[in-house]
């Protein structure tokens, strides 16, 4: 398959999850049954939890989406294999807005409910990471890429994607007992890979590995 269409579709369907997002944020018109003497500046600040989680997932399918370019750009051809990884990784990318809904609709409470709703989310997030590190590890054997990652660097590169996958798994453990501190765990993953070294393009002669 031509690698212009894998990244064609992967495209699409990004930008479909990214805009699905803002859909959880709306406010009641004034005068309705829901919200009949709140103002709208009372409405949007109950919405503070939307808010924050909109950021985060927003900033998260940004950086998978950048780091997906650069990666299937280094690839020289697309088999079955990678059409099937890259699909693995698009069902929890789709599956992200469900996630952030959910969390908002539980207000990151301390309840039940609100740490299962963030356990989701941990969930969703673990499960892109593995579906990008699974490509990522798709190209390190063989000849599959331009520029192949030198092998005395592969366990480092993998060392890294374990490090991002383990915080996952360490905020949903978390959930279970704070979901407030799952979330910052969560948001803080997004912070540090937009701030942690930019990944090169293919024909840039430097850089690192994309990571999520």
């Amino acid at each position: 398959m031509d690698r212009s269409r894998l990244e064609a579709f992967s495209d699409g369907v990004f930008a479909v999850a990214i805009t699905l997002l803002v859909l959880n944020l709306a406010v009641a018109g004034p005068g309705t049954i829901e919200h009949p003497n709140q103002s709208l500046l009372h409405q949007l600040g109950r919405l503070w939890p939307s808010f924050a989680a909109y950021v985060v997932s927003f900033f998260m399918i940004g950086i998978i989406w950048v780091n997906h370019h650069v990666l299937v750009r280094s690839v020289k051809a697309v088999n079955r294999t990678l059409l099937f990884l890259n699909l693995l990784l698009l069902l929890f990318v789709v599956l992200i807005p469900f996630a952030t809904a959910t969390v908002a609709d539980y207000r990151l409470s301390d309840s039940w409910d609100g740490r299962v709703a963030m356990v989701l989310y941990g969930a969703v997030f673990l499960g892109m990471s593995v579906g990008f590190g699974s490509i990522f590890e798709w190209t390190l054997h063989g000849q599959r890429v331009y520029q192949p990652l030198p092998p005395e660097k592969h366990w480092a590169a993998r060392a890294r994607f374990v490090g991002g996958g383990l915080v996952y798994v360490v905020a949903i453990l978390v959930a279970l007992f704070n979901a407030i501190a799952a979330f910052l765990l969560i948001a803080l993953v997004a912070v540090y890979y937009i701030f942690e070294r930019t990944p090169a393009a293919p024909d840039s002669g430097g850089g690192d590995e994309p990571v999520v």
